[in-house]
């Protein structure tokens, strides 16, 4: 008989151990789902900037049309990814585009004083220190996820309850980092 009472004071604490994983694995997948739509949110503001961007710079610099289809093709590929990995790269190539454009706008000093642009890139810079924040909080809540799935007891259950893997971070790479800090394009006439 209390053989039998030990047993189920073993089966029910271990229950209790294994929906208190399951239940942590699910509120930080939850929060790192929401932490990623919050990337999202920002990087569609970014993506409805550049066109508005793109069109004044184009009233200025018309002759620098590869820079203006490059940002054009960056926004693009950044619409259409849906993943992270995906939404990274594009990220990544939208950044260096975005940079070589403002590279050319130094070139154009009316460009410069313009109102327009110059209101356009205050909005582009808000929105880019925002989408910063929005990525360190995703890596963050990435980072706690991972480590809570990989942890004892719970890396036992892990994939029993489909967390089997671990996210990816919203992170640049190695080749992007070195186009980012390149010097930029000069400009000749």
């Amino acid at each position: 008989m209390i053989t039998l009472i030990i047993i189920a004071v073993i089966v029910v604490v271990l229950i209790f151990v294994v929906m208190g994983a399951y239940n942590k694995l699910v509120a930080l997948d939850q929060k790192a789902d929401q932490s990623f739509a919050d990337i999202d949110v920002q990087l569609k503001q970014r993506n409805d900037l550049i066109p508005n961007l793109v069109e004044t710079v184009k009233g200025y610099a018309a002759h620098e049309q590869g820079t203006l289809n490059a940002v054009t093709q960056a926004r693009a590929a950044a619409a259409g990814a849906t993943t992270v990995d995906q939404k990274v790269n594009a990220d990544n190539m939208l950044t260096g585009a975005l940079g070589k454009l403002f590279a050319v706008a130094e070139a154009y000093p009316d460009l410069k004083a313009n109102t327009n642009f110059l209101e356009l890139q205050r909005e582009l810079s808000d929105i880019e220190n925002k989408l910063a924040a929005a990525r360190r909080f995703f890596n963050n809540a990435v980072a706690e996820f991972n480590a809570v799935r990989a942890q004892f007891p719970t890396v036992l259950f892990a994939g029993m309850f489909g967390f089997g893997t671990e996210k990816p971070f919203f992170a640049v790479d190695a080749v992007d980092r070195a186009a980012m800090t390149a010097a930029p394009p000069s400009v000749k006439f």
